[in-house]
């Protein structure tokens, strides 16, 4: 089986896994929190070398405070619990914003955890905007373009997952996304099953990956 070299994962759903079984919106965040570290273990499981979350969107902020407050929260304990992996943790975000959580401050330059690892890569606040904002003040000319965007450590995305049924990337990495193909599994996060990771990657398998050519 050919085997990514680098997954995305889009973890949505959680409002309506709450909603569904009559919770507020903001009890569905943390239910994803074991998940994370579970898809990272299959990562490690089969050879994937760089894996990136998406945590929270600089536009996720404009929600009610209690679910800002909640997935905030969400995104600081995910971080510390992939903290305690075999990973070399990066957190990418306007760390400028108030939105941005002090907690993960450390994480902003690389962090070789453990025996080091897969690349791990956790979307804080993130923006797509924001990321693509370097570039003007940039001399591309004589590097690649992803050299001269925030997100530069990020590596060009294989295959991207996402969990809720949305089909949809949501402003994510839009430059590693370029020719990343992209499975969607109807399923909420909380709700991951070890057979949607294989699902996704038995999918890809089967892609003809030209990127281009």
């Amino acid at each position: 089986m050919r085997i990514p070299d680098h997954i995305g994962v889009i973890p949505d759903g959680n409002r309506r896994w709450a909603t569904s079984k009559g919770m507020t919106k903001e009890k569905g965040y943390d239910e994803g929190l074991d998940v994370g570290v579970e898809v990272f273990k299959l990562c490690e499981k089969v050879g994937i070398k760089e894996i990136t979350y998406y945590g929270f969107t600089t536009d996720n902020t404009k929600r009610p405070k209690e679910q800002r407050l909640a997935f905030t929260d969400a995104c600081v304990n995910a971080v510390k619990k992939l903290s305690k992996e075999n990973a070399s943790l990066l957190v990418v975000g306007n760390t400028e914003s108030p939105m941005f959580p002090q907690e993960l401050m450390p994480y902003t330059t690389r962090q070789n955890l453990g025996n080091g690892g897969i690349k791990v890569n956790f979307l804080v606040n993130y923006g797509w905007k924001w990321d693509l904002n370097y570039l003007k003040n940039s001399d591309s000319s004589n590097k690649k373009i992803i050299d001269h965007i925030y997100s530069n450590d990020v590596s060009r995305l294989d295959l991207i997952i996402r969990w809720g049924g949305r089909r949809r990337l949501s402003g994510f990495l839009p430059v590693q996304s370029i020719y990343a193909d992209f499975y969607v599994v109807d399923d909420y996060w909380p709700d991951f099953k070890e057979e949607h990771f294989y699902d996704a990657l038995n999918w890809y398998n089967t892609q003809d990956i030209t990127l281009g050519g």
